[in-house]
C-alpha cells in the first residue's frame, strides 16, 4: 500500500516529535504543513522539503491527503475540525480534544456526521508500563479494589521549550495533565467513574493564572476508589510519582510516570521489579499511537481512543471542576454536553498556537 499522506497542523514543540515518528514509519508521510508562523513553517520545510506549507487550514481542501494530525492547543480548533470534516479527512488530535466538554462533544458529533474517524492522542495508554500493569492485574495480583495516584511536579511554565498558553488557561493541571491520569484510570481499571469529589487550588508561589493543583476522591462503577493528587506547582523541583493499586492478592506499584513497575503478593517480604522494554520518552508511545491510527484507517484494527470515548475522560475533568466549585460530589455521567449549536467558522490563523504536552 502507498504511505498514508498526512497533513500536520501546528508546528510547535509536539510537532517535532511527530515529524520524527512519521519519518520513521514507512506507512506514513507528510504532504502538508500548517502553522500561522512563517518561521515555524520554514523550519518544518527544512525537514520535509517535499511538503506544501500554508498559514491556515484552507490547505486541507486544496491538496491530496489521507489524514490530518492536529498538534495544536485544545482551544481554537473550530476551524481545524471544520476543515478536516469538510475534506473528509480522518483526524488524529492531541489531547484534550477541546478545553471544554460541550465543545468536544460538538466536535465528536461533527466528525460522526461527516463519517470521519476521530482518534485522540492518549499516548499514555500505549506506554509499556501501562500494558504490563494491566497484565499483572489480569494474571498475577488479581482485580484492583482501591488505589492512590500521586503526581507531584514543579512545572516551570516559563521554560523556553514549553509553550506558554497553559500559564493563562483555566484549570491548566486538569485539562493538560490530569486528563492523562483520569483516562488511564478508566482504561486500566476497565470501569467508568460514578462519583468525583474534587478540590482545585493554586499556591501562593504559582506562576499559573488559574488553579494548577488538584486533589480528588474518585469512585468507579466497579467499586474501585482512587485517592488522587495532581500538582503542577509543588514547591520542590524534584518530581514525585506513585500509582499504587491495592488488588485482591497483592499490590501493583508504579514509581515513575514512564516505568519503575513493581508488584507484591500479600505474603511477599519484598516487591518484585518488572523488567520493561527499553523506552524513549515521548517517542515509543507516539510510535504505537500512530501505528494504531494507521491500522484503524487500513481496516486491520478497530479505532482506539475514539473521540466518543474521550468524552468520558473529559467529563471527569469537568466533574472535578464543578465539585470544587460546589463543594459536593459529582457523577460525571450526569453532565450532558450534547451539541447545541452549529460550529462557527473562525478564520483567525493565530488560533493555531504551538503546543506541547511536556
Amino acid at each position: 500500500m502507498s504511505p498514508l499522506r498526512i497533513i500536520l497542523v501546528g508546528l510547535g514543540a509536539r510537532a517535532q516529535f511527530w515529524m520524527r515518528v512519521i519519518r520513521d514509519n514507512p506507512d506514513c508521510t507528510i504532504v502538508g504543513l500548517v502553522d500561522p508562523s512563517e518561521a515555524a513553517r520554514n523550519r518544518a520545510l527544512e525537514q520535509w522539503p517535499g511538503a506544501i506549507a500554508a498559514a491556515d487550514v484552507s490547505l486541507l481542501g486544496q491538496i491530496e491527503a489521507d489524514a490530518v494530525l492536529l498538534a495544536t492547543p485544545p482551544g481554537g480548533r473550530e476551524a481545524q475540525m471544520e476543515a478536516a470534516c469538510a475534506a473528509g479527512l480522518p483526524i488524529l488530535a492531541e489531547k484534550p480534544l477541546a478545553d471544554g466538554v460541550e465543545l468536544a462533544a460538538r466536535y465528536v458529533e461533527m466528525a460522526e456526521a461527516a463519517g470521519v474517524p476521530l482518534m485522540v492522542g492518549l499516548n499514555f495508554r500505549f506506554l509499556p508500563v501501562t500494558q504490563h500493569a494491566m497484565r499483572l492485574m489480569d494474571e498475577t495480583v488479581g482485580a484492583p479494589e482501591f488505589a492512590r495516584f500521586t503526581y507531584e511536579r514543579w512545572r516551570d511554565g516559563w521554560k523556553p521549550n514549553f509553550n506558554k498558553y497553559p500559564l493563562t488557561m483555566d484549570q491548566p493541571m486538569l485539562w493538560e495533565q490530569s486528563i492523562h491520569h483520569f483516562d488511564l484510570m478508566r482504561y486500566v481499571y476497565k470501569s467508568e467513574p460514578v462519583q468525583v469529589f474534587g478540590k482545585t487550588f493554586n499556591p501562593s508561589w504559582s506562576m499559573y493564572r488559574d488553579d494548577a493543583n488538584v486533589s480528588a476522591l474518585i469512585t468507579f462503577a466497579n467499586g474501585i476508589t482512587v485517592n488522587y493528587q495532581g500538582l503542577w506547582q509543588s514547591n520542590w523541583q524534584a518530581p514525585g510519582f506513585q500509582w499504587r493499586s491495592e488488588c485482591a492478592k497483592g499490590v501493583v506499584i508504579q514509581n515513575d510516570q514512564f516505568g519503575d513497575l513493581n508488584y507484591a503478593l500479600h505474603g511477599d517480604a519484598a516487591l518484585t521489579s518488572v523488567l520493561l522494554p527499553s523506552y524513549e520518552q515521548w517517542i515509543n508511545d507516539a510510535v504505537a499511537l500512530l501505528a494504531a491510527f494507521v491500522a484503524a484507517l487500513r481496516g486491520t484494527a478497530p479505532l482506539l481512543c475514539s473521540g466518543r470515548d474521550h468524552l468520558s475522560s473529559l467529563r471527569m475533568v469537568q466533574a472535578c471542576i464543578l465539585s470544587s466549585q460546589l463543594g459536593q460530589a459529582i457523577n460525571p455521567a450526569d453532565l450532558d454536553f450534547g451539541a447545541k449549536r452549529e460550529i462557527g467558522n473562525p478564520s483567525n490563523p493565530t488560533a493555531l498556537q504551538q503546543r506541547t504536552s511536556l
